[in-house]
């Protein structure tokens, strides 16, 4: 995630690209590491934003519950929003970085 580029948000662009991820690492029977660092969903985008968690979802359960392969998530400062509950949790192992701000919802939006 590009924190150059409105501080790394899950747009549909990223959406597709991780979901093109999933799927080749299923169809070449590979196992998954995916790095998350992000503020969240690219709320511009709205609902296309909002349907990248469940792309990415079903995507994440045909290869961990269909294939059976590995997938690991290692989790960075910060990883919240659409990140973590489209594809941050849903794994085998989970990795975070010392001290890594992980929540479903960023501190602003909370206050």
């Amino acid at each position: 995630m590009d924190f150059q580029f409105m501080g790394g948000r899950m747009g549909s662009v990223a959406g597709k690209k991780i979901t093109c991820l999933i799927e080749y690492a299923t169809n070449q029977l590979l196992p998954l590491i995916l790095v998350c660092a992000s503020r969240g969903g690219c709320m511009q985008e709205e609902s296309l934003s909002l349907m990248q968690m469940a792309k990415i979802s079903s995507t994440l359960y045909d290869y961990q519950s269909n294939k059976k392969l590995f997938y690991v998530s290692i989790l960075t400062s910060p990883t919240t929003g659409g990140v973590i509950t489209s594809f941050g949790m849903l794994r085998d192992i989970i990795i975070a970085e010392p001290n890594a701000y992980i929540a479903f919802v960023g501190r602003r939006v909370i206050d």
